[in-house]
């Protein structure tokens, strides 16, 4: 265990030493004349204005749930929450701190041309991502390390709990980070678009529009921090879910190294997405997409043959396990590699499938564009159409990879190919994370007056960034689905351990079953709503403020005066902090809400089927929502991206009104409540099973006291 232990240590750091020199190397670049420095430093100052006031509210949440697990369950859950939840911050902050200076580098670099452009852009992206699996991987190996010192190696609950905890951590601070930010992004978005380009008629990022800067923020904290923040969740959580599997599922001598298993996996993908960067360069067609899909080709091939490696050193081919479940699985080391195999499969398919969602090659946008033309109801119509349809082809690619690799080594198999598609996070981060870096990129030049050959280069990267979020979005999705049915899979086992005495069968002629499928399915839908309904107040409020600036001074229009870029962003970030509240706590609070009520109508063993079933249904429905408002946001956006290219009459036609009403619903479908609804589900199920850590010790310590009342009497 000593030689694992320290090769995952190792490639954590080494994630973590790429980051720093990166970061060097990124800000020893040129950045620019004084105004463009000025302009991002208005950027860097509202984007760290906002984080600061979330991370404040996140604190003091977080304290509370802190003190609640210390006394209900004890100190190691308590400080593995703590750990979580720091990390990931860390993780954003940190990347987004980097990335409000690399856009104005990368703005810079567009005037030498579109390679070193992309080269500054692509490896801010990487250093947030390389963040997230770093501080992730060395989080989690280090207070694994540390239990195992304090607990011994078959330390059993003691090591899974805290580290279900640590996972818990992350996601609190995710959920709120994709809420908090993507509501601040697109109601500045939006506010700036509905005001600016369709009333004012001025092009976007245009310095005289009062929500300019407030956008280019939201970019930051929204689609840099936020998703950060996400992404090292999923990550955090899918691992953790694999081990307390491997765990639960097997004994000695297998039980340990199947417990480290995905940690060896996340530590040689670390290594081989290290690689995969030095990858993404054009070629003489000078293909933007195909340079970053390049490198993560070389990724996923390299971690094919590292991931074997591993198996081969430290399982072995054709070593035999067999798991403890009803069915009695046998697998071996090759099998395992098989399922390794599919989870990198999954990701490909996943990448193409939503770029063809969402790219503006591709008939989806360009069908959505051609709507345009006869008005905004129809770009409205077939967008929603899209979003709908584009949720197909990714469910089928998921069924089939929970089907084959269920086939090859059971609940385990599904959960090392979902550990295998987390395990690239740091390069799926990286493209990203490039995104934001691309589109403030293009905001500085407009706002600096550079020549129309910078503002080309700026577009053609943003254009292919708008695809990356979309991408990465999909991808993040996708591995929730199969990280969420790991998840389950662990409460279910967890039911067994804690409860014995229950007979707890999910069958659909149980009543309590198909109220939980109904509540659950129910619980997507309403967090969704809540998102939206946070996105259209602020965007109203940011309108509000734009229409009464151009009003109040005139000369902002004519250019002799400066707008007020300062006070729609404290608009923003005041409403934001407030309206990301009660969403974020909807999947924290839901399973204590229906636990209790079920238990006091019904009884416990009621209640916990009910919760269980209500698990099931908030992952089958959050993953069709959370797949069709991403793809369809991205879709709305590129057909606004290929009309402002020349087609379908130009900027300012009747074509384009329509697709900046469309782009405008999509924004906060896309960046708001359906990158939310990943976190979201995972949540949900990560409170469920620590509560039933809760609940049993909380029967101990009531059986405890009894005991001892009945004894002094």
């Amino acid at each position: 265990m000593v030689y694992e232990i320290y090769l995952v240590f190792g490639c954590a750091l080494l994630s973590l030493i790429y980051g720093a020199f990166t970061s060097k190397s990124i800000l020893s670049c040129s950045d620019g004349d004084e105004k463009m420095r000025s302009i991002a430093r208005a950027i860097q100052e509202g984007a760290q204005a906002y984080l600061n006031r979330q991370y404040s509210t996140i604190f003091f949440v977080g304290i509370i749930i802190a003190v609640f697990l210390y006394y209900v369950i004890g100190f190691y859950v308590s400080f593995g929450f703590v750990i979580g939840a720091i990390l990931s911050g860390l993780a954003g902050y940190i990347g987004m701190i980097v990335s409000v200076r690399a856009n104005v580098r990368t703005a810079e670099a567009a005037k030498q041309g579109l390679q070193p452009a992309l080269d500054i852009s692509f490896k801010a992206g990487a250093i947030t991502g390389f963040l997230v699996v770093g501080f992730g991987l060395l989080g989690m190996i280090s207070y694994y390390a540390y239990l195992i010192s304090v607990f011994g190696d078959y330390g059993g609950r003691e090591l899974i709990e805290p580290l279900i905890a640590l996972s818990f951590g992350a996601s609190l601070i995710s959920i709120f980070a994709r809420l908090g930010g993507g509501i601040f992004t697109k109601g500045a978005d939006v506010g700036a678009d509905l005001v600016g380009k369709i009333e004012a008629g001025i092009p976007e990022d245009d310095p005289r529009n009062p929500a300019v800067i407030a956008d280019n923020v939201g970019d930051n904290v929204g689609d840099c921090a936020g998703m950060a923040a996400d992404l090292f969740e999923t990550y955090a959580v899918t691992i953790v879910g694999t081990m307390v599997l491997g765990m639960i599922l097997f004994s000695e001598p297998d039980q340990q190294i199947l417990m480290m298993f995905p940690l060896l996996i996340a530590g040689v993908c670390i290594l081989s997405s290290l690689i995969g960067t030095f990858y993404v360069k054009l070629g003489e067609s000078d293909n933007i997409m195909g340079a970053l899909y390049k490198g993560l080709l070389v990724t996923g091939g390299i971690s094919a043959i590292l991931i074997f490696a591993i198996i081969y050193f430290f399982i072995g081919l054709e070593h035999v396990i067999s798991d403890s479940t009803l069915f009695v699985i046998t697998f071996n080391g090759m099998d395992l590699f098989i399922c390794a195999i599919i989870g990198l499969l999954v990701t490909g398919l996943l990448v193409v499938i939503t770029e063809y969602y969402t790219g503006t090659d591709y008939y989806p946008v360009k069908s959505v564009a051609s709507a345009s033309e006869s008005g905004h109801a129809t770009n409205i119509i077939q967008g929603l159409a899209i979003s709908m349809q584009s949720t197909a082809l990714p469910t089928i690619v998921i069924i089939f990879g929970i089907i084959f690799s269920y086939i090859v080594a059971g609940l385990y198999g599904i959960s090392i190919a979902a550990t295998t598609m987390l395990a690239l996070a740091g390069m799926i981060v990286a493209l990203d994370a490039y995104g934001p870096v691309t589109d403030n990129a293009g905001g500085i030049a407009e706002m600096a007056n550079l020549p129309e050959n910078v503002r080309k280069t700026t577009d053609a990267l943003d254009a292919v960034g708008n695809t990356t979020k979309a991408v990465t979005k999909g991808y993040a999705i996708g591995s929730a689905g199969l990280a969420s049915l790991v998840l389950f899979g662990a409460y279910t086992q967890d039911l067994k351990y804690y409860f014995p005495s229950l007979n707890i069968i999910f069958s659909l002629e149980d009543p309590f079953v198909v109220i939980g499928l109904i509540i659950g399915g129910m619980l997507p839908y309403l967090f969704g709503s809540l998102g939206m309904t946070a996105v259209g107040r602020t965007a109203q409020q940011i309108v509000n403020e734009v229409r009464r600036q151009f009003k109040e001074n005139k000369g902002i229009m004519s250019g002799r005066s400066q707008p007020e870029y300062g006070k729609a962003v404290d608009i923003l970030t005041k409403s934001a902090i407030k309206a990301m509240i009660i969403p974020s706590l909807l999947p924290v609070l839901a399973p204590f809400v229906i636990y209790f009520t079920i238990n006091v109508i019904s009884g416990q063993e009621a209640a916990l089927t009910t919760l269980g079933a209500t698990l099931l249904g908030t992952i089958v429905t959050g993953l069709f929502v959370a797949i069709s408002m991403t793809s369809g946001g991205g879709a709305w956006d590129n057909a606004k991206k290929y009309i402002e290219d020349g087609n379908h009459g130009g900027k300012n036609s009747e074509a384009h009104k329509a697709a900046i009403t469309g782009d405008t619903v999509g924004d906060p479908y896309k960046d708001t409540s359906g990158p939310a609804i990943n976190p979201m589900i995972k949540i949900i199920n990560i409170v469920s099973i620590l509560m039933l850590a809760i609940l049993s010790h909380w029967n101990l310590l009531v059986s405890f006291t009894t005991a001892n009342n009945r004894s002094s009497t």
